[in-house]
């Protein structure tokens, strides 16, 4: 046997080795992949209620609260958008779904870390303030959940624009925008409806007394429903983007 034959029956042999090699498990990859989005959502979502407990329930005045607010959810945003989306937000994830950019298996997954992640904030709020909320019900039901619809429609439509079209592709100020949107959202309606635009921070406001704890069911219903209208729409105006 020559010096070619050799090295073809190596070559050979490498590949066999190669062949016969174990292949990732693409269901064990999906559920690593899928755990860690569901960390990251529960993180952000962990920080940012925790800053409106902490916000809230120290009864911080003016724009102070509503600026820090609106901070906290854009650098989570830009924390773990390369991760999970950065959602933070039930109404965000079925946005996403509906406009064709989330999987939809994962939107119950991705409600649970939000909601696990709020209600452990609230509960360390209230830890380190020592106090509760004492929220009343809204004196309007109608406005407060039209409120909450309008400015979580606003909030998702915005996250859809500047996150996911393919116009704002590659664009350093999603974050910014998504903050901002909040921002103006709190100024705007908060006296009204408390402000939460999202339903796992209405579930950790109820948690810790900032919103009346048997209301909260408009805030979760408009909530999602903002964020659904949202998704509808931008397919509508952006039939192309896919």
């Amino acid at each position: 046997m020559n010096v070619f034959d050799n090295a073809l029956l190596l070559l050979q042999m490498r590949n066999l080795r190669t062949f016969y090699q174990p292949r990732p498990n693409f269901k064990e990859t999906f559920e690593v992949n899928l755990q860690r989005k569901l960390v990251c959502e529960a993180i952000g979502t962990f920080f940012l209620v925790l800053t409106i407990g902490c916000c809230v329930l120290g009864k911080t005045d003016g724009v102070i609260a509503p600026i820090a607010i609106g901070s906290s959810l854009m650098v989570m945003v830009y924390a773990g958008g390369h991760l999970s989306g950065a959602h933070y937000n039930p109404a965000v994830t079925l946005a996403l779904a509906v406009r064709g950019r989330h999987p939809k298996a994962e939107v119950p997954a991705y409600w649970a870390a939000q909601a696990i992640g709020a209600v452990a904030a609230a509960l360390i709020a209230t830890f380190l303030k020592d106090a509760r909320g004492d929220a009343v019900a809204p004196s309007s039901m109608p406005a407060a959940g039209l409120a909450e619809f309008l400015y979580t429609f606003a909030l998702a439509y915005v996250v859809l624009n500047v996150a996911t079209a393919k116009a704002n592709a590659g664009n350093s100020f999603y974050g910014l925008a998504i903050g901002f949107t909040v921002l103006a959202g709190a100024f705007a309606v908060g006296n009204i409806s408390g402000g939460a635009f999202n339903p796992a921070v209405a579930i950790g406001a109820g948690v810790m007394g900032a919103i009346h704890l048997p209301s909260i069911w408009l805030h979760i219903i408009a909530d999602l429903a903002g964020g659904f209208a949202a998704g509808v729409v931008f397919n509508f105006l952006n039939p192309d983007d896919k």
